[in-house]
């Protein structure tokens, strides 16, 4: 047995501050990565030739490329021609669009990052939940869980998957005498696997899982602009507007926008005129002058109540704003906060949306309660809260494209590039066979096809810049040298060795079982990124010690870490939370079978093909 060194304890001690962190989410996962990256450091276990490492490493580089690749399929509307072609075929019943659906998204999440996937299919989904006048909240989890699984489908679908080669490389330098150097892995290496896990997927929720799925009756009828009904019914909103002059001896004189935010009883105001100027969602800090015109959102009710206290006069129909609020400029959409978003862990009161993008907020939605007023702006936003915004559809997919949120609603867009489908498709199909078919770096084929795009006009590169997580990016690349840490300290060798010796002389398959195991328990709690780096080494170790495969067991790792459905900690998951209304119990009952289906469909495949 290995002796337990000073060394492999500030390992463990980084690596216990690591899961605390990342399960409690004290700070920020990105600080926290930083703050791993820099105790690394200054503590020499990983000397500064090797510290940086990851910025520059294949698997970070690549994961860049991704999301340009896929921020230029939908900017052409490419996605967009997707969901008609599935509205084409699939009918308008649950059993034939749900597979469509599922398989659709779950094929396209192997190329391109499943959390990126999910986000673009959000809109679509509305727009096939309307037209098949369907419950989204029948839609959303088996597309998700399909989007996770078809992560696996090649070595570019997720993050884990990606990093496996990387992790291989950085493991072949440590191989005891006589160990086989581990070969990496082809783009398409894990196809069957995936393909399996993916067709269990989708047989799971034909057969088993919908019965299983929210038995909501309602249909949530979508369309460029939501009915009044809608939003009535879910989240308690009138939309109806009306406008009001403020006269001279109103208590509202003098008074900024932000004072009346606060008060739920208040309707919205979404418009103000005054000095000859009419302004959508007005700065929080605008004053309001006698003669001003108001353009409020509420119940009739509620316009009563607020003109009688404030002395208002309130005019029979819209007349200043009469253009502004034409359905074919503004609305009332929703919008879901994304991985990567500014906004996660930050209280609504500290951004200025009005401001920044002429933005309303009116409500937010988290787990089915609904947040107005006060209780609204002192909320620390979460991955998966759903933003209910008034404003111009120009303005809005502004919002959209910070990155921040994903519209969930199908917002009107303004003009994509479909002249630039050619470009966008001839740059991915290239990126794809330089993968394929030459011996050129992941990272250098994807890289390819993303910099075609920008120079031939499917993206310029501030939307480059912006489809970038670099959240994701800094998390990988902090990460990294927490792997090289374990090995070459030897601190993943000995919680190897100590595994053996709990565990005893059992077959091969046992010690896989606990390895996918602790990877499915790790994602839960973990990004599965981090939970990838610091099993992978701990497996081919284990694998070493008792003659198994250590390809096989790594390959094992980044494939589990995708086994994440019982909790909605993943990304994806998250994501699909707040749209299609769901609760943790709905993820439990769902997600804990379709986790056993996911351990025995992937080991036995695994095994089959290596």
């Amino acid at each position: 047995m290995l002796p337990l060194t000073n060394e492999m304890l500030m390992v463990f001690a980084i690596l216990a501050y690591t899961i605390l962190m990342f399960v409690t989410e004290v700070i920020r996962i990105d600080v926290a990565a930083l703050l791993i990256l820099v105790m690394l450091g200054l503590s020499g276990l990983v000397p500064d030739t090797h510290l940086f490492d990851g910025f520059a490493s294949n698997a970070v580089i690549a994961i860049i490329a991704v999301m340009i690749l896929g921020a230029g399929l939908d900017r052409t509307g490419v996605m967009t021609a997707v969901a008609n072609v599935i509205l084409k075929i699939g009918g308008k019943t649950e059993t034939t669009v749900m597979p469509i659906v599922s398989t659709t998204v779950g094929g396209i999440s192997g190329f391109m990052q499943n959390v990126g996937a999910t986000a673009l299919f959000l809109p679509v989904m509305s727009k096939i939940s309307s037209a098949a006048e369907l419950p989204i909240s029948r839609l959303l989890m088996p597309m998700g869980f399909c989007a996770i699984l078809g992560g696996t489908v090649t070595m570019v679908g997720s993050s884990p998957l990606i990093l496996l080669n990387d992790l291989i490389e950085t493991s072949n330098r440590s191989l005891p005498p006589g160990a086989e150097t581990m070969p990496s892995f082809d783009l398409f290496s894990t196809t069957p696997i995936g393909l399996a896990l993916l067709t269990s997927g989708v047989l799971y929720f034909l057969l088993i899982g919908r019965f299983l799925l929210p038995k909501d009756k309602a249909v949530n009828h979508v369309n460029n602009h939501k009915s009044d009904s809608y939003f009535r019914d879910n989240y308690g909103i009138d939309k109806t507007i009306t406008e009001m002059i403020v006269n001279k001896d109103s208590p509202l004189v003098g008074k900024m926008i932000y004072e009346l935010e606060f008060d739920p009883h208040i309707p919205n105001i979404v418009a103000l005129f005054s000095e000859n100027e009419s302004t959508i969602s007005p700065p929080r800090t605008r004053f309001i002058w006698n003669g001003a015109v108001l353009g409020v959102m509420g119940s009739k009710q509620q316009i009563e109540d607020f003109a009688e206290e404030f002395n208002l006069t309130t005019l029979p129909k819209l007349k200043h704003f009469k253009l502004d609020f034409n359905p074919s400029i503004s609305g009332t959409s929703e919008a879901v906060v994304v991985p990567g978003s500014r906004y996660l862990g930050v209280k609504l009161s500290e951004f200025h949306f009005r401001k920044e993008y002429a933005i309303t907020i009116l409500a937010v939605s988290r787990n089915n309660r609904i947040y107005t007023g006060e209780a609204m702006y002192d909320l620390e936003l979460q991955l998966g809260d759903t933003f209910i915004i008034h404003g111009r559809w120009t303005d809005q997919m502004g919002l959209g494209r910070s990155r921040n949120v994903a519209l969930v609603s199908d917002v009107p867009a303004e003009p994509q590039r479909p002249q630039k489908i050619p470009f966008a498709l001839l740059f991915f199909s290239l990126s794809i066979f330089l993968v394929i078919f030459t011996d050129l770096k992941l990272s250098l084929s994807l890289l390819t096809g993303a910099i075609g795009m920008v120079v031939f006009g499917v993206l310029n590169m501030d939307e480059a810049y912006r489809a970038v997580s670099w959240k994701t990016v800094f998390l990988l690349a902090c990460l990294i040298p927490l792997g090289y840490a374990m090995e070459h300290t030897g601190a993943a060798a000995w919680i190897a060795q100590n595994v053996i010796y709990h565990l005893g002389n059992v077959p091969q398959i046992i010690y896989q079982l606990a390895i996918a195991v602790l990877a499915t328990l790790f994602s839960l709690v973990m990004s599965n990124v981090g939970a990838t780096v610091l099993l992978v080494p701990l497996a081919i170790n284990i694998a070493l010690e008792t003659g198994g495969n250590p390809v096989v067991y790594a390959l094992i790792v980044a494939i589990s870490t995708s086994n994440a459905f019982i909790l909605p900690t993943h990304q994806v998951s998250a994501l699909i939370m707040g749209p299609g209304g769901y609760s943790v119990g709905d993820f439990i009952k769902v997600g804990s079978l379709m986790t056993l289906i996911f351990l025995a469909v992937s080991l036995p495949m695994i095994n089959w093909l290596f």
